[in-house]
């Protein structure tokens, strides 16, 4: 598998991996923000300074993962990974090497956030050494609460 940092003129393929992941959450309430942003919302994101990494298997984009840098350490978001390749470690190969450019720049805690409901991606978190340290009610614009819990992984 290969592994490369995003650039601007990548959004219109992270959005497209994005939309492929996420899709599968079109129906739950409320659905994944994820689904209302576009191709000129990621380059301006990118523009802004989020950085990302993108995987490949057999030089086909698989799956991506956006990122931030801030004071207390990485946010990571959005990961996704096209559904035919789901289950395939993927994911947790694009965190590992998250993790090691976290590392690299001296940076200890990795963290995200996750749908409370979300019990895969909670699990998937859990067994690479996440743990849960919060949780909140997050109320979307149309009133709606979305439950979600804070992740982080203390780096060694």
């Amino acid at each position: 598998m290969e592994m490369t940092f995003t650039k601007v003129s990548d959004a219109p393929l992270v959005h497209d991996l994005m939309i492929k992941a996420f899709t599968k959450y079109k129906d739950d309430v409320p659905p994944s923000s994820a689904l209302e942003e576009t191709v000129d919302s990621v380059a301006k994101a990118l523009i802004e300074g989020e950085k990302g990494l993108i995987a490949y298997l057999n030089e086909n984009p698989v799956g991506m993962v956006r990122f931030q840098l801030q004071e207390n350490g990485i946010y990571f978001y959005r990961l996704s990974v096209i559904p035919e390749e789901q289950g395939k470690g993927i994911a947790k190969a694009l965190l590992s090497k998250l993790e090691a450019f976290a590392k690299q720049k001296a940076i200890s805690i990795v963290s995200c956030n996750v749908r409370f409901t979300a019990d895969q991606n909670i699990a998937l978190y859990e067994s690479i050494g996440y743990q849960m340290y919060d949780e909140e009610v997050m109320y979307r614009p149309n009133g709606i609460k979305l439950k979600v819990v804070s992740m982080k992984k203390e780096l060694t």
